[in-house]
């Protein structure tokens, strides 16, 4: 008897052909559903219609169709096993070889941006899903491919030995198991994000992260560790990205990029100026923006870089707006490891190829972000809201006697969305939109106060200084003051808050309170 293969996708890359092979190089039979089956036909190779196979018609809109015993005492029969072969032909039905399947496309369905909750629903693939298991299960004898490039290694195996080998069967079975358990998932997290329920406006009871492999890595933070980027569900995110030139990206490419598009993030906006983020490993060293909206990203640049030109070398930076050729060809006078941006126009591209290791990559989407973060530690793992909720200055308080002057307040809002970017204890100092001075991830707060002071120098005459937590002591504001500070922002929420203010009021310093603390770790 001929091998008999089932063949029912969503996806049709390359499926006629591999049909074609199995016809005629392996003398399969076919048996299909639906829009498959149809596109068989139409290239005129021979399959049956599940419904005459099965003698069931297709019912509820297409709901069910392949949900039928002849269907899955064919996949799930154990070939070695006689009670098996003998309920197979009890009931008329015929062991099923190979089973190709990939199931409704969910999660492009779900990306886009006017999707209704009915119109995703429709896209929950059942039938797929329960064929892909049940080959799955049985892949001591049968083969489950569903993915198209699986087609030419079992072809492969065909050409070499007659039949896939068990090993091929078992890759093919891991990976169908990981196509199901990420389809599961997707599902799982749209539901809990877009159920208006009590527990999801938490955190919901039970959560799930998956991906697929989209690059190997060279390794990871350091040369001993392997590494591997992994997306989730459809090409959204930095697996969109264009990269126009430059090497692969490493791992911590990837980690710091992701820290620029964070921060950039808050200034994507087309109303807003021009802004640049120089990032060197996820912190900032300079972050500026524009005098006004028709500003040249050129001169927003190089104020950036102005502000820590030591620690922007080998740097990544992050803009906003489409890459001109000024702005390039400023890029190219420094070694930058990598440049994001929404856009970069065909000069700008002329100006970088000069440039070939320059990574450089078009992300239209820069404020596209997870919304909930993900930390392992042992035996499981962490998950919290993204820290990115809009900064309202509407629900900031004046704490001192000085109110801030419009300047002033305009400054402070500012510093306060670079520091919400910065690595615990944060403390930036910042004057004319451009940061002067950052003290990052000390063990004390005192002690980024002083490092953010001291790289901003004379500069910090007339400037503002942002803490993303609260001060314990005074002794921060008196050092501030003693820099030519002349106002602060921090969050408030310190016993001794009224000492900070006291001093402030004493030195006449202006401080505002945001209420929101945005600690980085």
């Amino acid at each position: 008897m001929a091998p008999l293969a089932l063949l029912s996708v969503s996806d049709k890359t390359g499926v006629v052909e591999f049909a074609r092979q199995l016809v005629e190089k392996h003398n399969y039979e076919i048996v299909s559903s639906g829009g498959t089956a149809k596109a068989l036909q139409d290239a005129g190779i021979p399959v049956t219609k599940v419904s005459d196979y099965t003698g069931s018609p297709e019912i509820l809109g297409g709901r069910v169709k392949t949900l039928h015993p002849k269907i899955h005492g064919g996949i799930l029969a154990r070939r070695d096993l006689d009670s098996d072969a003998s309920d197979l032909e009890a009931n008329g039905m015929r062991p099923i070889d190979l089973v190709v399947v990939n199931l409704y496309p969910f999660e492009a369905t779900i990306a886009q941006p006017d999707v209704t909750r009915p119109q995703a629903i429709e896209k929950i693939d059942i039938g797929g899903p329960t064929m892909v298991r049940a080959a799955a299960k049985n892949h001591a004898h049968v083969t489950i491919l569903c993915q198209p490039d699986q087609y030419e290694g079992y072809l492969a195996e065909l050409d070499t030995n007659g039949e896939a080998s068990l090993s091929f069967r078992q890759a093919a079975a891991r990976q169908a198991f990981w196509h199901t358990a990420n389809y599961d998932c997707a599902i799982a997290n749209y539901l809990t994000d877009n159920d208006a329920t009590e527990e999801t406006e938490s955190l919901p009871s039970s959560y799930a992260t998956a991906g697929n492999l989209f690059q190997s890595l060279r390794y990871g933070e350091n040369p001993h560790q392997t590494a591997a980027w992994y997306a989730s569900g459809a090409a959204n995110g930095w697996a969109a990205a264009e990269q126009l030139q430059g090497k692969a990206l490493s791992y911590n490419n990837l980690v710091d990029l992701e820290a620029a598009r964070q921060i950039i993030s808050d200034f994507a906006d087309p109303k807003n100026p021009p802004a640049v983020a120089i990032l060197k490993h996820t912190n900032p060293c300079g972050v500026a923006v524009g005098a006004a909206v028709d500003s040249p990203l050129e001169d927003t640049y190089r104020k950036a870089l102005a502000a820590d030109s030591v620690s922007a070398f080998g740097g990544i930076v992050a803009v906003n707006r489409p890459i001109d050729a000024d702005t390039a060809a400023a890029f190219t006078e420094t070694f930058l490891e990598c440049v994001v941006a929404p856009g970069c126009n065909d000069d700008a591209k002329e100006v970088l190829a000069k440039k070939k290791n320059l990574r450089i990559l078009v992300l239209p989407d820069l404020t596209a972000g997870p919304s909930r973060t993900v930390k392992a530690l042992a035996g499981g793992f962490l998950m919290q809201d993204a820290d990115s909720q809009p900064i309202n200055s509407d629900d900031w308080k004046v704490v001192t006697d000085r109110e801030p002057t419009a300047d002033e307040l305009t400054e402070l809002a500012f510093a306060w969305r670079v520091v919400k970017n910065v690595k615990s204890n944060a403390i930036v100092v910042t004057g004319d939109r451009a940061t002067l001075g950052i003290g990052a991830g000390q063990m004390n707060r005192v002690g980024s106060v002083k490092i953010a002071l001291e790289q901003a120098g004379e500069k910090s005459h007339g400037a503002v200084l942002a803490s993303d937590g609260f001060f314990p002591f005074d002794d921060s504001v008196r050092t501030a003051a003693g820099a030519g500070i002349t106002a602060i922002i921090q969050p408030g929420g310190s016993m001794r808050d009224n000492e900070s203010i006291k001093a402030a009021n004493e030195l006449g310093i202006a401080m505002v309170f945001t209420g929101m603390r945005h600690f980085l770790h």
